[in-house]
């Protein structure tokens, strides 16, 4: 990912909520046909050390049947890498928001992209994840639903439908461009605009700047 200088996050604080806030990723992989891709949600285990990223893990699963397993089994046997890609919040930039004078309308965003080495889980940890997985969206319902209780022999079916995987955060990359190369005039501006708008990607853009220190 092209990230200039000014543009480059390293809090591992902001890319941790980034990463659960904007937690259904695009899984790319290297397959023998091509680049492959799916949209999955992941979930984000954050190194204890932040100084050491590679010791984190992102958890996730596929249908056995989507053919990225094969790319995932793969990968996993030779020690090769997959990249997760997560999309933040985002939002278009008029020249309007600026004070007048020469300026070309451009995006704001932010995003987040992990790669490292891929391992498979066993019945045990894929367990594990699937009920990690449910308690974090269910968290916030009225009625949780939960898989305790369910029946066992159905567990098991799920379990052999879906291939649970890991991918060390041995590489993270993050990126929010938030009109930082802007006086702080139209930083301001910018904020203020993205603020007032209907779209809620904007509002959270502005959020942004504001959380980073950038306005």
């Amino acid at each position: 990912m092209f990230t200039p200088p000014a543009f480059r996050l390293d809090d591992p604080e902001s890319i941790a909520a980034l990463i659960a806030g904007r937690a259904f990723a695009l899984l790319v992989t290297a397959g023998a046909e091509g680049p492959e891709a799916n949209h999955l949600p992941l979930l984000h285990r954050p190194a204890v050390a932040p100084a050491n990223p590679g010791q984190g893990r992102l958890y996730g699963h596929l249908a056995a049947a989507n053919p990225q397993c094969a790319s995932l089994r793969r990968l996993a046997e030779e020690g090769g890498r997959a990249l997760a890609v997560f999309s933040g919040p985002h939002a278009y930039v008029s020249p309007g928001l600026y004070r007048p004078g020469p300026a070309v309308p451009t995006w704001n965003y932010l995003a987040v992209q992990v790669s490292g080495p891929v391992t498979l889980l066993d019945d045990g940890e894929t367990e594990a994840l699937l009920s990690a997985l449910t308690e974090t969206y269910e968290a916030d319902r009225p009625q949780p639903w939960r898989l305790d209780g369910q029946d066992p022999a159905g567990l098991a079916r799920l379990r052999r439908a879906v291939l649970g995987f890991a991918i060390a955060t041995e590489r993270v990359e993050a990126k929010a461009k938030l009109s930082q190369n802007r006086s702080a005039e139209d930083r301001a501006g910018v904020a203020a605009g993205l603020a007032a708008e209907a779209d809620p990607e904007a509002r959270e853009t502005a959020a942004w700047m504001r959380r980073l220190g950038i306005v």
